[in-house]
């Protein structure tokens, strides 16, 4: 399948689309005002311990004090190798033992001790950052580990004779006491090529420690690379046959970055100077606006429906306008199958992570199950976020998981609704009127004499006016006095207010 990079630039948005097959597949989304800070390394101060959570606030300088487990505070290298390299899913921590009991983390931090730290996870929602103690540096072949003791190969490379042949180079020339994670685009790459990867790393962090006590906390003590530099160095492979650039000044960044890091690989870099916008030339456009969608039809006619709430991502798969041929199991089967690799397909695109349920078509057959679950196992694997799914339940549930270290581009390009607050929904105009009409009830016990006005939204005093008068006038009967009416077209729909006297 052939891939491109379509990078789009202005002063205030950087834009990087991974096409494949002609389609968008990733996208990734840097704003001047809200830049990415996974990967930046802080001196922070720790704020508050939490024994019963086992975990502290660390204040990094950020607006929310980011959050610190237990276990990122520790030498564990199964918890270091699934935080970094997110490109390559999780490196094999070859030879690892059962690791130790945690001690408890009020024995590892008191409140105002100082600490480096970087950036793991961005702050979503309401959370703040993710951090870890475990520093590490990304190059284009390696991940430089410089407080661990460990080399570790991606899973990703599967030849047992070239994972020996990458760990015995990296092994001869490292230093004591340092670590290395070999990615996966170092398959087959010279001893020179890792070489040049380690001295750069290791020049990096001599750099970004000198004087690290002269610093106060918090501060920030190196920030990673801007969006484009980071996706050429975590996904530019082989198979991507052309890069695209509409920013003279980004075109010649490019080209330094891939001078300097990539020198060996002939990669097609155009500028694009059409009239047109870049993403809108290749049809970019439409397919971000209808990522931004709940319902996402199939090509058969039916249909997946994804819902993200707080904790977790609900994705429904119907059959809708589609019938079938032969039986109902088949019909079921291959919606099911059509509808996985759409799911797989959006996952990536929409950066959707967390926890994620998946409601198929409810499939009688074991071996139709099986064969679905292997099928979305498949599907996956194009995914280099690590993802993790177990096996189909009876109802036809998948539960899985996929790694987040970014929002989704739901929750980037979107916010909550200002009407309805994010719910996806008001209350109804009755249900609206019906309170209305309690209330009032309760003013009028409450002062027996004195004018009554209702000011309300104008959909809600037209009913109220009309449709709904007689439990107005019940109202005026019973307690002999007049309701006054009035609307406010700049109320919101549930808004009333009751003005007595």
């Amino acid at each position: 399948m052939t891939k491109e990079l379509v990078i789009c630039t202005t002063s205030h948005e950087t834009r990087v689309a991974l096409l494949e097959g002609g389609h968008i597949a990733e996208l990734y989304i840097e704003r001047e005002r809200e830049m990415g800070i996974v990967g930046n390394i802080y001196k922070g101060k720790v704020i508050r311990v939490l024994p019963g959570m086992q975990a502290a606030f660390v204040d990094i300088g950020l607006e929310k004090a980011a959050f610190l487990y237990v276990a990122d505070v520790l030498d564990e290298m199964e918890q270091v190798e699934r935080s970094i390299d997110g490109g390559d899913q999780s490196p094999e921590a070859e030879g690892a033992s059962e690791p130790p009991p945690l001690p408890p983390i009020e024995d590892l931090l008191k409140e105002g001790q100082e600490l480096l730290v970087q950036v793991s996870k961005e702050p979503i929602g309401t959370k703040g950052a993710r951090i870890t103690s475990h520093i590490s540096l990304p190059g284009r072949h390696l991940v430089y580990m410089p407080t661990v003791d460990h080399v570790g190969i991606s899973r990703r490379i599967e030849s047992e004779a070239e994972r020996e042949r990458l760990k015995d180079v990296v092994d001869s020339m490292r230093a004591p006491g340092t670590g290395f994670i070999v990615r996966t685009v170092s398959e087959g790459k010279s001893e020179t090529d890792l070489r040049h990867d380690m001295e750069f790393l290791v020049g990096l962090w001599e750099n970004l420690s000198r004087g690290l006590d002269e610093i106060g906390a918090p501060s920030l003590i190196h920030s990673d690379l801007d969006v484009t530099s980071k996706v050429l160095r975590d996904i530019l492979t082989e198979d991507v046959r052309k890069i695209v650039v509409d920013n003279d000044e980004e075109y010649n960044k490019i080209v330094r970055f891939l001078r300097t890091f990539m020198p060996r690989l002939n990669y097609c870099i155009e500028l694009y100077k059409g009239e047109e916008p870049v993403f809108d030339a290749y049809g970019l456009e439409v397919e971000i606006s209808r990522s931004l969608g709940r319902k996402v039809w199939l090509k058969s006619g039916g249909s997946i429906i994804i819902e993200q709430t707080e904790a977790l991502v609900a994705i429904d798969v119907n059959t809708g306008r589609y019938v079938g041929k032969h039986n109902l199991e088949d019909t079921i089967l291959k919606t099911n199958l059509e509808a996985l690799k759409e799911i797989a397909f959006q996952l990536r695109l929409r950066n959707i992570g967390g926890l994620i349920i998946i409601d198929f078509i409810d499939m009688e057959k074991e071996a139709h199950r099986e064969k679905v679950h292997a099928a979305l196992e498949e599907a996956l694997k194009q995914d280099k976020n690590k993802t993790n799914i177990l096996k189909i339940s009876e109802l036809g549930l998948v539960e899985m998981t996929r790694k987040r270290v970014r929002e989704s581009i739901g929750r980037t390009l979107c916010e909550p609704c200002p009407y309805c607050e994010g719910k996806g929904y008001v209350r109804g105009k009755l249900t609206i009127i019906y309170e209305i009409l309690r209330e009032l009830r309760r003013e009028m016990v409450n002062f027996d004499d004195g004018r009554v006005t209702l000011l309300a939204h104008p959909e809600i005093t037209s009913l109220l006016i009309d449709e709904e008068r007689c439990g107005v006038d019940e109202l005026e009967q019973h307690f002999a006095r007049t309701v006054t009416i009035n609307s406010r077209p700049g109320f919101h729909l549930e808004q009333f207010e009751i003005a007595v006297g």
